[in-house]
């Protein structure tokens, strides 16, 4: 019975932000969240609104656009990070990972997103963090 506890408690659905200026991304990122059996806290569409989000439903994993209009994603990670030091922050972009390793996310995931992608990088997130030594510096 114990073994079947331990089981359910490491297959816990993760609580996922999503920032993403173009709603279409957004939405879609969430039916993969949603498919990779994780539950998404809210669908944003500005970093402002990435922060606000995170100040209130304290995701586990936020899964943010880099390039957003107003405050894009790289601010709204720092400022994260800035409050929550222990903040998860994956970006999903086109843009090249070598240029957000510095920003401080945990990971990176290319547009499009792929859902066995997706799911590898959550099942993994607390043992695979590929951006983990740009917090040293």
């Amino acid at each position: 019975m114990a073994q079947k506890v331990l089981q359910s408690d490491a297959l816990k659905p993760m609580r996922i932000l999503i920032a993403d200026d173009q709603a279409g991304v957004g939405n879609t990122l969430a039916l993969l969240v949603s498919a990779a059996k994780h539950h998404v806290v809210k669908v944003v569409s500005s970093g402002a609104e990435a922060i606000r989000a995170y100040r209130i439903y304290k995701p586990d994993v936020v899964l943010m656009d880099y390039s957003m209009g107003r405050l894009n994603g790289g601010t709204a990670c720092r400022y994260i990070l800035t409050e929550d030091p222990a903040a998860r922050i994956v970006f999903v972009s086109g843009r090249p990972a070598t240029d957000l390793a510095d920003i401080g996310a945990v990971a990176f995931l290319p547009k499009p997103v792929e859902l066995k992608d997706l799911q590898e990088l959550l099942n993994n997130i607390d043992t695979q963090l590929v951006f983990d030594y740009a917090r040293a510096r």
